[in-house]
């Protein structure tokens, strides 16, 4: 064992000595808040922030010019203030953000973080989120004016992400492991494959509405190890203080069959919903290539009113998801009300009766098994020959990329808090291979919207012309959708402040440990 490695465990284990429980202290004593991430960290460079697990890390580093609250409002971060003008933003930046450094922040390092977003050696990830930029220039020192080449009102939506997050740009350091942001806390230090601590940004420049400087918290101890299991017993066991998800490890234990928290833990956690942005479908391959007998929008809508959505989310989620037939989730600005989905298998049936022995094959990967055979039941009770084709991940992509697949089961997670993150999957300029209109629909009533919305600065208006071609997309039912997700957060009752968001951010500026606000 080296030296370094050595003295990083020893560190752990008084870490854990430290904070271990809850015990009387004074408001000056170290606060921890700690949770496990099973899959581990492969960078802590904004740039490559791909999955949840380096986004929330992230997101504690790190601010962007704007942020997303849990109500997918946009608020302002680090630019204080902006304007639009057609297709030019103009930023202007925050006094007193500085970076972990100590160095003011000015508009050179926007300017930095976004040039090293599209610059191909970086090789990001996120650099499709400025595809649409012309320019980016600094006006003065607090200034930053943006340039689009086309009009996409969403765009503000994009900055919210962390690949969007503001880096030193005179930094010398490898971003994966040396981060250079504003966030709320800092690097303390990173063992991979064994943890990471963070720890309370002073110089962080947010306060709260009472003049208190934020985090609240003076570290977070993120735990790396792989077993769901342990986990979970951390979590009941007082180790951890939340864990996000659900798994079959530990789902039946900490839910009831309502989908609510089990009694026997209700006194030590709580549980945190909301409906994530993101849907789960059975697509269906039109025109070319597709099976003729479910060319007819009629006939999609009938397979779709003859799946119990409900029973599914009940006997297969634990309620956990939101059975809905819309593919835009009601959490989403710009998103009709939610409405139960329709579920009507005597008419179905009717609609239905003379495809009677017609064969119909899905195509899922094992991990959609289940579900899959609750929608082949359905549909088998309907005089339907459904088949089921389970293959590796890999292979099901290839297969519907390439308009290999029939029917397919597949899901589309939002990257921005906007309803065109979701309808942009119907426009012919997204036909796979190229892109994720895997179903090759093709309406050109639903293309005029689109255009007309992408020119339309006023939210309200282009939230109008939103829910008309979502109504479109409801009844062609190109993909016929199952469920939305649900963010779930299991949290134990020594957490105040906790948010949950739609986004399944992990914002812990504001969060307390009460057993660390004891009084002697």
């Amino acid at each position: 064992m080296n030296a370094k490695l050595h003295l990083n465990l020893g560190y752990l284990l008084l870490l854990a000595v430290l904070f271990n429980g809850c015990y009387q202290v004074d408001y000056s004593d170290p606060r921890v808040f700690r949770y496990n991430e099973s899959a581990g960290l492969s960078t802590l460079d904004p740039a490559h922030s791909r999955s949840l697990e380096i986004m929330w890390v992230v997101d504690a580093l790190y601010d962007g010019l704007v942020e997303l609250d849990e109500n997918l409002t946009i608020k302002p971060a680090i630019a204080e203030s902006w304007e639009v003008s057609e297709n030019t933003y103009t930023f202007y930046l925050r006094d007193g953000v500085k970076f972990a450094s100590g160095r003011q922040v000015e508009a050179k390092d926007v300017v930095y973080s976004f040039n090293r977003l599209l610059d191909p050696k970086v090789a990001s990830s996120g650099s499709w989120i400025l595809e649409s930029v012309q320019s980016i220039e600094p006006i003065d020192s607090k200034t930053v004016q943006i340039t689009l080449d086309k009009s996409f009102p969403p765009f503000l939506g994009l900055l919210t992400t962390t690949y969007a997050s503001i880096v030193d740009s005179e930094a010398e350091g490898s971003l994966r492991s040396e981060p250079a942001g504003t966030g709320p806390f800092k690097l303390a230090w990173w063992e991979e494959e064994i943890a990471l601590v963070m720890h309370k940004n002073p110089n962080y420049w947010e306060v709260d509405s009472l003049g208190q400087t934020l985090p609240y918290l003076e570290a977070v101890h993120v735990d790396f190890v792989p077993d769901m299991a342990a986990e979970y017993l951390g979590l009941v066991q007082g180790r951890y203080d939340f864990i996000s998800g659900l798994h079959p490890a530990y789902m039946e234990d900490l839910m009831d069959e309502n989908g609510e928290l089990a009694d026997r833990h209700s006194a030590n956690l709580n549980l945190y919903k909301t409906p994530f942005l993101k849907t789960d479908y059975i697509g269906v391959l039109i025109g070319e290539g597709g099976d003729p007998t479910i060319q007819s929008a009629e006939i999609r809508r009938a397979l779709s009113m003859s799946i119990d959505r409900e029973g599914i989310a009940k006997n297969l989620r634990r309620n956990s998801v939101l059975p809905s037939d819309r593919f835009v989730p009601p959490m989403m600005p710009g998103a009709s009300s939610y409405t139960p989905p329709v579920y009507d298998p005597e008419l179905a049936e009717q609609l239905l009766s003379n495809l009677k022995g017609t064969k119909l094959t899905i195509s899922t990967t094992a991990d959609y098994v289940d579900l899959c055979s609750a929608i082949q039941f359905s549909w088998e009770n309907l005089g339907l020959d459904v088949e089921i084709d389970v293959a590796p991940s890999s292979v099901q992509r290839e297969k519907v990329a390439t308009s290999k697949a029939e029917l397919f089961k597949k899901s589309w997670l939002a990257d921005y808090a906007d309803a065109e993150n979701f309808l942009g999957l119907f426009r012919e300029a997204n036909f796979s291979p190229g892109g994720p209109n895997y179903t090759h629909y093709l309406s050109a009533e639903f293309e005029s919207l689109y255009d007309s919305a992408m020119v339309e600065t006023n939210d309200s208006l282009r939230w109008e012309l939103y829910l008309k071609m979502d109504s479109i997309i409801h009844s062609d039912m190109p993909v016929i959708p199952l469920f939305h997700d649900q963010v779930t957060h299991f949290v134990s009752n020594e957490v105040q402040g906790w948010k949950v968001s739609p986004v399944n951010r992990l914002d812990l500026r504001r969060v307390k440990l009460s057993c660390a606000n004891a009084q002697n």
